[in-house]
C-alpha cells in the first residue's frame, strides 16, 4: 500500500517569550500546494472520522479549518 503524505504544523510565537512549535518537513516530503489544491482554491481532507477544509486565499496564504 502506497504511503500517505503527512502534513505538519509549523506555527510561530503569539506573542514575544511564548515557546515556538516547529515540526518541520524534510524537503525531500514537501508537498506542493498546488498538487493539494489540484486547480481548486479549496480542498477537503479526510483525517479519521473529521474532515477538514484547505483554502488557498486572495492574500496567498492557506488556511485549515476543521
Amino acid at each position: 500500500m502506497p504511503q500517505r503524505p503527512v502534513l505538519h504544523l509549523v506555527t510561530r510565537p503569539i506573542r514575544p517569550g511564548t515557546p515556538q512549535l516547529s515540526l518541520r518537513q524534510p524537503e525531500s516530503n514537501a508537498l506542493e500546494s498546488d498538487k493539494l489544491l489540484r486547480g481548486t482554491r479549496e480542498v477537503l481532507i479526510r483525517h479519521g472520522a473529521e474532515i477538514y477544509r484547505l483554502r488557498h486565499t486572495r492574500n496567498d496564504k492557506l488556511i485549515l479549518t476543521k
